[in-house]
């Protein structure tokens, strides 16, 4: 049976208290607002938010992506995501261009100066988790990205795997 740093088996962990939960998605609050806290100053001066880092960020990790994959990936609505693609391609960002085979498709890339802001962010985010990860060390490192992973929707989930091995390309 696997066991856990403290010794206890896994299957001691079904049988959680409601406090036990309560403090797991309390940290969970307040770690997605750290995790979010260096991206959000960084887009604050040029007026953009969360959305925009998120396009940026999955443009970045699937060049030539479809606004339709997008969409599906993010979960907003198609007015949404238009509003914050018109943003990012008006301040020069990224770039669409209308596919081969379906005119009716805009595939995405990130412009040279979008890769700069993607790397801004993204080297935020790194260096924060790297810390967390470091003091955490491997085997709740391993953990974390289990539990993770097992919250995912399968929809997500499908996502989730088509990047989770893609090399960053950087």
């Amino acid at each position: 049976m696997n066991q856990t740093p403290q010794g206890t088996s896994g299957q001691a962990l079904l049988f959680l208290t409601d406090e036990q939960l309560r403090k797991g998605i309390e940290a969970m609050f307040f770690a997605y607002r750290g995790f979010t806290a260096d991206p959000d100053r960084i887009l604050s001066d040029m007026a953009y938010g969360r959305a925009h880092h998120r396009a940026i960020h999955f443009i970045h990790r699937s060049p030539g992506t479809t606004v339709n994959n997008l969409l599906a990936i993010l979960g907003v609505t198609k007015q949404s995501l238009n509003r914050v693609l018109r943003s990012l391609i008006a301040d020069g960002l990224v770039s669409s261009t209308v596919g081969d085979r379906d005119k009716r498709e805009r595939h995405l890339h990130l412009t040279e100066k979008g890769a700069t802001l993607e790397r801004s962010l993204s080297d935020a985010q790194r260096d924060r988790m790297r810390s967390a990860y470091r003091a955490a060390g491997p085997v709740a490192v391993a953990g974390f990205r289990q539990v993770l992973e097992a919250m995912m929707d399968d929809e997500m989930r499908h996502h989730y795997l088509a990047l989770v091995d893609k090399p960053d390309g950087r």
